[in-house]
């Protein structure tokens, strides 16, 4: 391996910083966006409409059945 000098380490360190930086500036944008509920829930309004109504039939049955169970006894 080839020795390098003083302000080519330097050079090289700041580089790599500069790149990590940018690498962690990229990753903060990217979590920001995916967990912005509010921003996926207007882009998938339809999807979260359907699961609701299927969430709330499945709890309401499980409800009613249970109720049932207790009523015949």
């Amino acid at each position: 391996m080839p020795t390098r000098s003083p302000a080519e380490i330097r050079l090289s360190v700041e580089e790599t910083r500069k790149e990590l930086e940018y690498s962690l500036n990229d990753l903060q944008a990217k979590v920001r966006q995916i967990t912005d509920w509010r921003s996926q829930l207007v882009e998938h309004r339809r999807e979260a409409i359907v699961g609701a109504a299927v969430a709330g039939f499945v709890i309401g049955g499980g409800v009613a059945a249970v109720f049932g169970l207790f009523r015949r006894r």
